[in-house]
């Protein structure tokens, strides 16, 4: 199949085929994992660089509070897989954002079935590329016995790659460099980085302003975003050989053509610099999901073994480019007892070595009462 000159556009066609999906509930098929177990979470805690004991040891999980290895909320993202239309046929995906609302914590030897709901479709008017939508898609998970895990939401920005180029928003980005100087002080970052641990962090020792112990990553490397979608899995598009041709007679707009006249897939963004400029992106970048699953590393090392996310949310902001390095860090906003448990609110964010704010997000602790 030969490149279009044009990238496909956005159509009411193709919305009106969407809308006919909205509020129904679909089986998530194909996930990556069916199940939390010690490997699929420390693959996943790992591809994101958090060495946290609690999520990848399992000896040492045995002896806190929880009895096993539990995993972060966003380990529901390695369980999406498919089901919702992603229509919108040959129109870019930009990952926005995440919401996860847990019943609890999400343990070793839990088995994870899931629906998903087309939940929005909106339009929107956007400096990048002008004419947008924006999806959205709720997923609830629960154990194959019907016990509540949580829920999801996911947002994407649909845009047109010729409108992006044209608009030249992110024209400014350049690529970044570092002195063997600059790089000894990022990696001095990364020793001061805290996990709480075993040590309880209890709601009367939390003041409203606190500030939360910083998360480093990067400089971003290619070498990254691969740790990542060997602990997140192949969701969208990243299938091998026949699987993935098989994929693409079904879905051809789902694949653009590459320089050697090869169809292939458009989460190359993440690792191909000239595809990602094609789509109005001066470089190749991160995922989204795995920027959003380092601000929630920014949470579990502060909260220690014994607190449990109950709400958490993250939203890209812009870019973060391969070779950008990001300093995640949060406060406490508020906390309160509600319903017998002790609350604490969190303002979260994070930014580039430009300065730069590129995620923001909050999140909902129960943290142990000394009452």
């Amino acid at each position: 199949m030969a490149e279009h000159s044009e990238f496909p556009k956005i159509t009411e066609e193709e919305l009106t085929r969407l809308r006919q999906f909205e509020g129904k509930p679909l089986q998530v098929k194909e996930p990556f994992n069916r199940n939390a177990s010690i490997d699929t979470i420390a693959h996943f805690s790992l591809g994101i660089g958090d060495t946290n004991p609690l999520f990848s040891d399992e000896d040492y999980a045995k002896g806190t509070r929880r009895g096993s290895v539990v995993a972060p909320p966003t380990f529901l993202f390695s369980c999406f897989g498919r089901g919702a239309p992603q229509g919108l046929a040959g129109v870019h995906a930009m990952w926005s954002g995440a919401s996860f609302k847990m019943a609890g914590p999400l343990r070793d030897g839990t088995g994870i079935r899931g629906t998903v709901t087309p939940s929005g479709l909106t339009p929107k008017e956007t400096r990048f590329a002008g004419r947008a939508i924006l999806q959205e898609f709720t997923y609830d998970f629960t154990t194959p016995e019907g016990q509540a895990i949580g829920q999801a939401t996911e947002w994407l920005m649909r845009t047109e790659r010729d409108a992006a180029v044209s608009k030249g928003k992110y024209t400014y980005l350049e690529s970044a460099s570092y002195t063997p100087a600059e790089i000894d002080r990022i990696f001095a970052d990364y020793d001061l980085e805290e996990v709480r641990g075993a040590e309880p962090r209890y709601w009367e020792e939390v003041e409203e302003g606190q500030e939360l112990p910083h998360v480093v990553k990067g400089p971003l490397r290619v070498t990254d975003n691969i740790a990542f979608k060997i602990g997140w899995g192949f969701r969208p598009f990243a299938f091998a050989h026949k699987i993935a041709i098989d994929y693409y007679k079904k879905h051809p707009y789902a694949f653009v053509v590459n320089e050697a006249g090869i169809p292939d897939v458009p989460e190359r963004v993440h690792w191909d610099p000239d595809f990602a400029r094609r789509v109005g992106v001066p470089g190749a970048y991160d995922f989204g999901p795995q920027r959003v699953s380092w601000l929630c590393q920014v949470v579990t090392n502060w909260m220690g073994d014994d607190g449990f996310i109950k709400d958490f949310w993250g939203e890209v902001r812009r870019f973060n480019l391969n070779g950008d390095t990001t300093w995640l860090k949060g406060l406490v906003s508020g906390k309160r007892k509600e319903g017998g448990e002790a609350l604490v609110e969190l303002e979260l964010w994070g930014y580039d070595q430009r300065e730069e704010r590129t995620i923001r997000g909050g999140a909902t602790v129960v943290l142990p009462s000394r009452e």
